[in-house]
């Protein structure tokens, strides 16, 4: 920053520039976006728009150096998507950009759906509500499926009543907690559209698409990678018929489904692998054990025309 001394009257004259580079490196937030970056396969948009907000959290930051900026600029966001295309994975990245610029006190998400706030009897919901408040207080609160707070065909429903707590702390506590609300697009579009309230709150919008058969791919080499297992050349082409074909069936949640697939295949190749030591010879090596083979892919009822468990 630029603060030259008023020798005459011996006080500081404000500063008039702050330098961007300097606060963007003393708050160290590129490792959090390259670790976005290395997290999760594709996502280009939502990655862009989260670099757009950091980009204006930086600026944000520097005119209030300046006197510029008269309050907390509102950073309420809501993530609208299908299940596992990478909604809580931003929002703890989000927290951590949002601590290292000093926005939040502490780079911590508290998750949480209806039943955490919602009571089932007068005077319940509340101290619920409040509760789980208390405990998001100086990082963020994010609320899953947030449309199912409002329930309008049930007159004596209490999630109006969370609601209207959480609108108050929304705009009372800006400057010390930031809400998150995530859940399918057309029924968040609902939910704002009943709820005008808690979309005026809401200044920031990031909508996340489904991944390509491509990306959840690459997703499961990755995931297979991290559980320190790998996938021979006919369990990988195995893996990329079912995620074709899996695609086509009801409940599909990308990632999400991606990895419960893993898990049972995990599981088949366990099963696999001991019932061959226990027929032939106990000993085992390590490639033996990290090896998941197109057995234990194509077990899978999906090959059979059934359907997956949901997931």
């Amino acid at each position: 920053m630029n603060a030259p001394a008023d020798t005459a009257l011996g006080n500081a004259v404000p500063p008039t520039s702050v330098n961007l580079q300097q606060i963007l490196q003393e708050a160290d937030i590129q490792p959090v976006l390259a670790q976005l970056d290395a997290e999760l396969v594709g996502l280009a948009p939502v990655k862009a728009r989260i670099r757009e907000t950091a980009a204006f959290l930086v600026v944000s930051r520097a005119r209030a150096a300046l006197g510029l900026e008269a309050a907390t600029p509102s950073l309420h966001m809501c993530f609208t998507g299908n299940p596992g295309t990478g909604k809580t994975t931003v929002a703890m990245r989000m927290a951590e950009i949002l601590h290292r610029l000093g926005y939040v006190r502490k780079a911590q998400v508290v998750s949480v759906t209806r039943d955490d706030l919602v009571g089932q009897y007068i005077g319940h919901t509340a101290p619920k509500t409040r509760e789980v408040l208390k405990k998001a207080m100086g990082g963020v609160l994010f609320i899953d499926e947030a449309y199912y707070l409002y329930r309008p065909e049930n007159e004596r429903d209490y999630g109006q009543e969370a609601i209207e707590i959480l609108l108050q702390v929304m705009e009372n506590h800006r400057d010390d907690l930031v809400v998150i609300l995530a859940g399918y697009k057309d029924r968040m579009d609902t939910f704002f559209q009943s709820n005008p309230g808690m979309s005026s709150r809401i200044a920031h919008h990031i909508d996340f698409p489904d991944y390509s058969e491509a990306e959840l791919a690459q997703i499961a080499g990755k995931m297979v990678g991290a559980m320190n297992y790998r996938l021979d050349a006919g369990a990988a082409q195995a893996m990329e018929e079912y995620i074709g074909l899996r695609r086509q069936q009801p409940h599909f949640a990308n990632a999400r489904s991606i990895r419960n697939a893993l898990d049972r295949a995990r599981l088949r190749q366990a099963n696999r692998i001991f019932r061959q030591a226990m027929q032939d010879s106990p000993e085992v090596d390590a490639g033996q054990l990290a090896t998941i083979t197109a057995e234990d892919i194509r077990a899978s009822r999906v090959f059979a025309g059934g359907l997956a468990p949901q997931s």
